[in-house]
């Protein structure tokens, strides 16, 4: 029952999908096969196509379920791929979704709290100022300060779990009978999305993700983040500071006058590449619903249920692939790509950086808003086909978050250039790193290492004689060897025991 459930579901998607004229649409009727224009006239009969392209994806989308509402939140932050028209019709799915009721609510809060704690604890709360594909957000007002609080959506568990199964049963559909797709591993791909999005469906995570984003934008300063209220906060319910201000989906949000959209647009760009490459921590869903524009005239972000991590591979990967791109150094790049084995060895080095070369040179020189993005990624794909290229799962979400914060930077300020706001944050990242004071702490931290080793030395010791005392006692020497034998014995074992502990330097 579970395989044709999930079947039915993608059905049931592909279906309203072209019924709404999203896919197999009439003006492309004369392009398509005789058999898909067949379909397609027969769906558009009994489907609700009207308004413009990206109106109509919107409204299938919604009808769906918020898996399929992420990913129209996903397409709506590329303006410069999609369109703006596409776009802008797609940013209702940011927060603008029919709410539940406040009857429905309040009992969620009694469920999490008990009735009378969450009458003690949620006095006053208002109707839901927004809902989203997930929860939706009340405002409270107490004595020390205003509260946003966020609830679940009754039901949402078992839905998103239901469209997740049938999102990864297509990849597992597609990936045993597409050869070509398994390098592009879908099934790895869904696996890593799913995680994430089901980790959302616990706002305690959300709340431990929102207090580490708030102690980080402490250190670098460039994103406002709201206090976590631990005492109003469970699993299906978080409660924190209420930001003052307008989303950034607000339709004329961004005309204030005076308003300084290039040194925000730079905000959203250097305060998601402070946070990744020097911390390896970041906000992985970054788009307009979740900024917010301060009457300072500063960004807020909320909504912290993706957070996403790399390590220190991953970030030296990235660091040296933009910083590459930066000083068009397409050699490096290329070499950074082989030794962290994305690209396979028995590919030649100097023809990836060729291809890179090809990539990189038309952006340079360019005004911002002239580079077409979707022929970069375009480009990019081609060559992960021409070079064999596997799709790393640990890095999806950090792609995914680096197009969604160049579409809202762009969308803030149309002229933004996603490497010249990069440049100051890599440049230090890179001298810090690889420069004197990067060389002196990893001697620094090679001697810790080491020396937490050697203080583990009398156990390992230990350890080794109970194990000699373990063994049957070898013949007796030779009286005049037994000084000699002890102390090369000695010396094996110390040779040895040091070895162990300096082999991570």
């Amino acid at each position: 029952m579970g395989a044709l459930g999930d079947y039915w579901r993608l059905m049931r998607a592909g279906t309203a999908l072209a019924r709404h004229d999203v896919v197999l649409p009439g003006a492309y009727q004369t392009r398509l096969p005789i058999p898909a224009r067949m379909a397609g006239s027969i769906l558009r009969l009994f489907g609700g196509a009207r308004g413009r392209p990206g109106q109509r994806l919107a409204t299938a989308l919604e009808g769906l379920g918020p898996a399929y509402i992420k990913l129209g939140q996903f397409l709506a932050t590329r303006p410069d791929v999609f369109g703006s028209e596409v776009a802008g019709d797609l940013g209702r799915l940011k927060d603008k979704l029919p709410p539940f009721s406040m009857k429905l609510a309040r009992a969620a809060l009694a469920a999490e709290f008990t009735e009378a704690e969450a009458v003690r604890l949620f006095p006053g709360l208002s109707e839901p100022v927004a809902a989203a594909s997930l929860a939706q957000v009340h405002k409270m007002s107490l004595p020390d300060g205003d509260r946003a609080v966020k609830i679940l959506r009754p039901g949402i568990e078992r839905q998103l779990g239901l469209e997740l199964s049938a999102m990864r049963r297509a990849a597992r559909t597609i990936e045993g009978i597409s050869s070509e797709s398994r390098r592009l591993k879908p099934i790895a791909f869904t696996d890593t999305i799913s995680n994430f999005m089901l980790r959302e469906l616990d706002l305690r995570l959300e709340a431990g993700g929102a207090d580490e984003m708030r102690a980080i934008n402490e250190k670098t300063g460039f994103f406002d983040i709201p206090k976590v209220d631990w005492e109003r906060t469970g699993k299906r319910v978080l409660t924190i500071s209420w930001i003052n201000g307008t989303p950034l989906t607000a339709p004329g949000v961004l005309d204030r006058p005076g308003l300084d959209r290039v040194r925000l647009a730079n905000d959203i760009t250097q305060g998601f590449l402070s946070s990744a490459i020097e911390h390896g921590v970041f906000h992985a869903d970054m788009h307009e619903g979740n900024a917010i524009l301060t009457p300072e005239g500063r960004i807020a972000l909320v909504d912290f249920g993706i957070i996403g991590r790399i390590g220190p591979m991953e970030r030296r990967f990235l660091a040296e692939i933009l910083w590459g791109f930066l000083k068009r150094d397409y050699m490096r790049i290329a070499e950074v790509h082989f030794e962290a084995g994305y690209v396979p060895p028995t590919q030649s080095v100097g023809d990836f950086a060729q291809a890179l070369r090809s990539i990189g040179e038309p952006l340079f020189g360019r005004p911002a808003e002239e580079v077409s993005m979707g022929r970069v990624l375009l480009q990019l794909f081609d060559y992960t086909h021409t070079f064999g290229m596997a799709l790393r799962p640990e890095l999806v979400l950090l792609q995914k978050t680096m197009v969604q914060v160049e579409g809202v930077a762009r969308a803030i300020d149309p002229t933004h250039n996603i490497w010249n706001a990069s440049e100051p944050v890599i440049e230090a990242w890179m001298r810090r790193n690889f420069g004197p004071e990067g060389a002196a702490r990893m001697i620094s931290e090679n001697v810790r290492a080491v020396t937490n080793r050697l203080k583990r030395l009398p156990e390992v010791m230990d350890r080794f004689e109970k194990s000699l005392e373990a063994q049957p006692a070898p013949p007796p020497a030779p009286e005049r060897f037994a000084p000699w034998w002890g102390w090369f014995g000695l010396i094996g074992v110390l040779g040895i025991a040091a070895a162990w502990a300096a082999r991570s330097v």
